[in-house]
């Protein structure tokens, strides 16, 4: 049986990968790998390891007994906010983790395909008439974050081209879907919002919502990832995004409209970022005419999966 690494196997997208395998009958051997004590999968062959991805001794020691056949890449600080207040842990948890991995798999030699998970956010603020954006553009990383993932992408392309090393790149759009934090913006519109339904309390905090973004349902996300880990071509780079773009403003209206509200929208200074993209929109040409992906998820049914899942959230508390 072909095994897989999953690091950051505790979080949002990684639960999604492997449902996926589950639902799609697809058997593999797999080590997750993230910072908590334990954690739970109910994938049958699956296997759970508590590690420090910082150590690079560590890291070596647990792929050279492993071996996997491929090594999803999934553990990072993905929050751009965040890496405006901690630049220094973003660019070690994005950057440097990923270097431990690549290193030790080139120093064992091994032929284990790695998909290195990048970011929209490396494209920069291209104006509105330049969207999509496609893979050939130019990077203009404008902030700590997307710094990190464009020094991540060098170093796969540098570890494929010189070392002979099996990576494969995606630049992946903002993905959302049921059980997301709401440490991201649209699980908090959506938790918000919920909570202005049930407690009269219409006003609700946003930051800059006159932006837009390429929204991509994470069930649709780890189907791109799963078609470009085993399928994708060595070396090269997949947007991973819809295609389509939303103002943030847009998608409130949409949940409001679902719980038949009208919120009080109230701008929070402290939710603004120093340096914004205004537009991102993807192209994903590459991925669908290649690998033969399409979405099934649209963005209608998303935030209403979204909705319900906050609604049982609810219920528990209350």
């Amino acid at each position: 049986m072909q095994k897989i690494l999953i690091t950051g196997a505790a979080g949002f997208v990684a639960g999604y990968f492997t449902e996926y395998l589950e639902e799609n009958n697809l058997e593999y051997d797999i080590l997750g790998l993230d910072i908590l004590e334990e954690h739970r999968c109910s994938y049958t062959q699956y296997k759970y390891k508590k590690i420090n991805l910082r150590d690079k001794d560590l890291i070596k020691e647990v792929i050279e007994n492993f071996t996997p056949d491929y090594i999803l890449h999934l553990a990072s600080v993905s929050s751009v906010s965040q890496s405006w207040n901690y630049p220094v842990e973003s660019f070690v948890n994005n950057t440097n983790i990923f270097l431990n991995i690549i290193e030790s798999i080139r120093e064992l030699n091994l032929p284990t395909r790695v998909l290195s998970v990048g970011s929209s956010e490396e494209y920069g603020n291209y104006p509105a008439d330049k969207m999509p954006l496609k893979e050939d553009y130019e990077l203009k990383p404008c902030n700590p974050y997307s710094v990190a993932r464009v020094s991540q992408e060098m170093l796969s392309k540098l570890y494929a081209d010189n070392y002979g090393l099996n990576i494969i790149m995606t630049r992946s759009f903002n993905h959302i879907g049921p059980s997301q934090s709401d440490k991201f913006v649209i699980p908090s519109f959506v938790k918000q919002l919920l909570n202005a339904k049930n407690t009269g309390n219409m006003r609700i905090g946003v930051g800059n919502i006159e932006i837009v973004r390429d929204f991509l349902d994470v069930r649709d996300v780890v189907d791109a990832y799963y078609k470009i880990l085993t399928k994708g071509r060595i070396g090269e780079i997949y947007n991973v995004c819809s295609g389509n773009g939303i103002k943030l403003k847009e998608i409130i209206n949409i949940v409001a409209k679902q719980l038949n509200i009208s919120p009080e929208i109230c701008i929070d200074k402290s939710r603004i970022r120093p340096a914004d993209n205004l537009t991102i929109i993807g192209d994903n040409t590459k991925l669908k005419s290649e690998l033969n992906w399409l979405p099934k998820y649209n963005l209608n049914q998303t935030l209403k999966d979204m909705l319900s899942y906050q609604e049982r959230i609810y219920g528990k508390e209350n």
